[in-house]
C-alpha cells in the first residue's frame, strides 16, 4: 500500500492509482462482508453462551398461566353481547347486575388469599405455586363449559380470582428469581405482555371463532401448560433456601446454558448458599422485621406507593369507556367498528405498548420509564377529561382527539407504568421478605380493583365522566412527582445497592429535619 503522499503529493499516472484503489475497495469490501456475515452469528452466539434462551423459554413457560388469566378477564368483553342475547348459548339472558358481579368477584378471592399464596410460594415453592395457579384456571373454565347460569358464571368467577392471587404473587418472585441482571427487568416486563397477549387473543378468537371453540381454547391453554410445566425446574433461590445445593446448582447451570462445573456457575450458587447462611442467622422474616428495619420499612412504603398508584390511575376506567369513545368519535368521523374490532384495536395497542416495555426497560431503567409513562398517562386521563366537558356544554371538538387520547393512556400504561411496579417491588427485597410483600401489596391491589370495577357506575353518576377522568389524571401526576423524588433506581443494582441509596436518602432526610428544627428553635 502506498504512503499517502505518493497518492496525493506527486504526480503518477492514472492505471497506477486505480489497482490501489481497487485492492483498498476489494479488501475492505471483503471485510465487512465478512463482519456482516459473522455479525449475526456472533449475537447468537453470545445470547446461547449467556444463557438468555433459556431464560426467555423458561420466562415464557412461567408466564402462560399470566397468558390464560388475561384471556379470562378479557373474555367477558365479546361474550357479554352473547350471554345476554335471548337467543344466545345461555339458557337464560344474563342481567347487567351479574355481569357486574363477574367483572368485580374475580377480585375479591385475592384480597384475603394474596397472603395465603405467598406462604404457600415459600412453602412448597414456586414451581407447585404455579401449578396450582393453572389447576384453578382449569376448574373455572370447566365450570363455564358445563353451565352458563349466572351461579356457574359467578362461581367461576370466584375460582379464577384463586388464579388471580397466584399470578400476580408468584409469577414476579418466578420471574425475579431466574433471571440474570443483565435481563431482569426485560424478563419481569414480561408479566404483563403477557396478561395483555391473552387479551389480545381472546379478542380475535371472539371475533372468528364460535362461542363453542373459544370456550375449549381458553380451556387448553392451562391444561396443556400443566402437564409441560412439570418439566421445569424450581428456582435456584428457592432450592439453595430448601438446603438442595445440588439441585440448585444444576437449575441455574441450565438457565445460564452452561456446565455444573462452571468457575463462575460456583460463585453464584455461593453466593445464594452465603445468602441463606446470612438468613438463617437472623430472626424469622416477619412483619415486625420490616417494620423495625427503618431502610425495609421505606422500601415497602415505596413498593406499596407505586403499586397503589398503578391501580388506582383509572386504566380500568379507559378500558370499560373505550367502546363509548369509539361511538362518539364515529359521529364526527369516519371511524366505524364494530364492537369486536374495538376490542382488538384496544389489545393491539396494549400488546405493543408491552413489547416496548420488554424491550426498553433494560435501557432506560425503571425509575424514568415508570415517571416518563404515569405523566403521558396522566395526560392523556386529562385530555379525555376536558374533551368530555368541553363538549358537554354543546362545544364541537374533533372526534379524533379522545380516540388519540385513549390510545396514548393505553399504549404508556402498557409500557412502563403497569409491569414496572411489579420489576421495582420484586427487586426490592431480598427472598426473605420478597414473597410476604408481593403477596401483601397483591392483596391491597385486589382490594383496590374490586372497589373500583363496583363503584365505578355510582361515581360516574355521581361526577360525571369528565371529572372522573380529571380526577385520576392527578393520581398518575402525584405518583410521577412521588417517582421521581422517592423511588430510586433499581436497575442493575444488588439488595445491598439498593438499601445503601435508600439509608443515603433516609440519612438526607433526616439532616434536613434537623436544620428545620435548629432553624425554628432560633426563631
Amino acid at each position: 500500500m502506498f504512503p499517502k503522499k505518493d497518492l496525493t503529493g506527486y504526480s503518477c499516472d492514472v492505471p497506477l492509482i486505480q489497482p490501489v484503489f481497487a485492492v483498498v475497495v476489494i479488501q475492505s469490501e471483503t471485510e465487512t462482508s465478512g463482519m456482516l456475515a459473522l455479525h449475526p452469528f456472533r449475537w447468537l452466539a453470545r445470547i446461547k453462551n449467556g444463557g438468555l434462551v433459556n431464560q426467555f423459554f423458561m420466562a415464557l413457560m412461567v408466564t402462560i398461566p399470566v397468558l390464560n388469566f388475561g384471556m379470562l378477564m378479557g373474555w367477558q368483553s365479546p361474550m357479554t353481547p352473547l350471554l345476554q342475547d335471548p337467543g344466545g348459548p345461555a339458557p337464560e339472558p344474563i342481567s347487567d347486575e351479574t355481569i357486574s358481579w363477574m367483572a368485580s368477584i374475580t377480585f375479591f378471592p385475592p384480597i384475603f388469599c394474596g397472603c395465603l399464596v405467598g406462604d404457600l410460594a415459600d412453602r412448597w415453592g414456586r414451581k407447585t405455586t404455579t401449578l396450582l395457579t393453572s389447576l384453578m384456571l382449569v376448574i373455572s373454565w370447566v365450570i363455564t363449559l358445563f353451565s352458563l347460569r349466572p351461579w356457574a358464571l359467578i362461581t367461576s368467577r370466584a375460582v379464577a380470582g384463586l388464579a388471580c392471587a397466584g399470578c400476580y404473587v408468584v409469577t414476579p418472585l418466578y420471574l425475579k428469581e431466574i433471571a440474570s441482571d443483565n435481563v431482569r427487568g426485560a424478563l419481569g416486563s414480561l408479566f404483563i405482555l403477557s396478561q395483555n397477549l391473552g387479551y389480545l387473543v381472546v379478542y380475535v378468537a371472539g371475533d372468528v371463532m364460535s362461542f363453542g371453540a373459544v370456550m375449549w381454547l381458553c380451556t387448553a391453554v392451562p391444561v396443556l401448560h400443566i402437564f409441560a410445566f412439570l418439566a421445569m425446574p424450581e428456582t435456584p433461590v428457592f432450592l439453595v433456601k430448601q438446603g438442595k445445593f445440588k439441585e440448585a446448582r444444576a437449575a441455574l447451570a441450565w438457565l445460564r446454558n452452561t456446565s455444573v462445573e462452571d468457575k463462575k456457575l460456583e460463585e453464584a450458587v455461593q453466593q445464594l448458599e452465603r445468602e441463606e447462611e446470612v438468613a438463617k442467622s437472623m430472626t424469622k422474616a416477619s412483619w415486625k422485621s420490616i417494620v423495625q428495619d427503618k431502610t425495609t420499612f421505606k422500601a415497602f412504603r415505596i413498593s406499596l406507593n407505586v403499586m397503589l398508584s398503578q391501580e388506582t390511575c383509572g386504566y380500568l376506567v379507559v378500558l370499560m369507556y373505550a367502546g363509548s369513545i369509539f361511538e362518539q368519535a364515529s359521529e364526527s368521523i369516519s371511524l366505524k367498528l364494530s364492537p369486536n374490532k374495538q376490542t382488538i384495536v384496544v389489545g393491539v395497542i396494549q400488546l405493543l405498548g408491552s413489547i416496548v416495555a420488554s424491550c426498553i426497560v433494560e435501557k432506560t431503567g425503571r425509575k424514568w420509564l415508570l415517571a416518563g409513562t404515569s405523566l403521558a398517562t396522566g395526560l392523556s386521563m386529562l385530555a379525555l377529561g376536558a374533551w368530555f366537558y368541553v363538549t358537554s356544554l354543546a362545544v364541537w371538538l374533533p372526534g379524533w382527539l379522545p380516540v388519540l387520547a385513549m390510545c396514548l393512556c393505553i399504549f404508556a400504561d402498557a409500557a412502563g407504568y403497569q409491569p414496572v411496579p411489579y420489576v421495582i417491588t420484586s427487586e426490592l427485597f431480598s427472598f426473605q421478605h420478597r414473597g410476604m410483600v408481593t403477596s401483601f401489596v397483591s392483596s391491597v391491589d385486589a382490594l383496590s380493583d374490586f372497589l373500583q370495577t363496583k363503584a365505578y357506575d355510582p361515581l360516574l353518576k355521581l361526577l360525571g365522566i369528565h371529572w372522573v377522568f380529571i380526577m385520576f389524571s392527578m393520581v398518575c401526576f402525584l405518583g410521577t412527582f412521588y417517582t421521581v423524588l422517592y423511588v430510586p433506581e433499581t436497575k442493575d443494582r444488588s439488595i445491598e445497592q439498593i438499601y445503601a441509596v435508600l439509608e443515603d436518602s433516609r440519612k438526607k432526610e433526616k439532616r434536613k429535619d434537623a436544620e428545620v428544627g435548629k432553624q425554628t428553635s432560633r426563631l
